[in-house]
């Protein structure tokens, strides 16, 4: 028995020495941390790169399911339009008016739903645009004007009123105020964009006019 427990102190202290040496001491534990922080390591990568492409997938199932809204040009029906227009260069508003008209009944907007408002020029169209807007009557007004760079600096005052004063109807409203107020450096010009070779503005103006009128009937109110 005296052999025996002298046998199992040896190896006891046999071990404790080899564990106590400073070869095993520094290299085995040196190789055991490093793994263990390699393998620690990996797991992070692996954790990112996985939340990574969550939100990857994620973002790409967001952008899939937006949702677009765009204003019909063929939805016309119960759509009630005003068109404000200046007599000042009458020559070139008649026949902008002519257009819209035209491009109305062609998108069978009925006659009975539009209403025609004359100004004496372009610098009054903003506060009858707004007046109007403010009736509810309206889904969308449409600013028609001719303003031709004369010799003086009233070309600059005019054009930039009438701008300011459609906007701000716009916004004052609610309702879509269209500006077809043309602004140009002599008459050739004007006279192209009211249906010469340029086309024809209030055609134009027209369209964006059901298109905005649309979007707020159908979408935004």
């Amino acid at each position: 028995m005296a052999s025996s427990l002298s046998s199992t102190l040896t190896a006891t202290a046999d071990c404790a020495r080899v564990f106590q040496s400073p070869r095993f001491s520094n290299s085995s534990s040196s190789s055991f941390s490093s793994k263990n922080h390699l393998s620690f390591s990996s797991s992070i990568k692996q954790g990112t790169l996985t939340v990574e492409n969550n939100k990857r997938n994620t973002s790409l199932q967001t952008t899939a399911a937006a949702s677009h809204l765009v204003g019909s040009l063929t939805k016309t029906d119960g759509l009630r339009f005003a068109v404000v227009v200046a007599r000042f260069n009458e020559i070139v508003t008649r026949p902008l008016l002519a257009g819209a008209l035209e491009t109305f009944t062609r998108y069978s907007v009925r006659q009975e739903d539009i209403d025609v408002v004359w100004v004496p020029g372009s610098f009054e169209i903003g506060v009858v645009a707004q007046k109007l807007g403010e009736t509810g009557k309206y889904n969308a007004i449409i600013c028609i004007g001719a303003v031709v760079r004369g010799d003086t600096t009233h070309y600059d005052a005019v054009a930039n009123s009438a701008a300011s004063g459609v906007l701000s109807a716009s916004m004052k409203s609610g309702v879509p105020c269209i500006f077809g107020v043309l602004t140009c450096e002599n008459m050739e010009q004007a006279l192209d964009r009211a249906g010469g070779k340029a086309g024809n503005k209030g055609a134009e103006a027209a369209l964006t006019a059901i298109e905005m009128a649309s979007l707020f009937e159908h979408h935004l109110n």
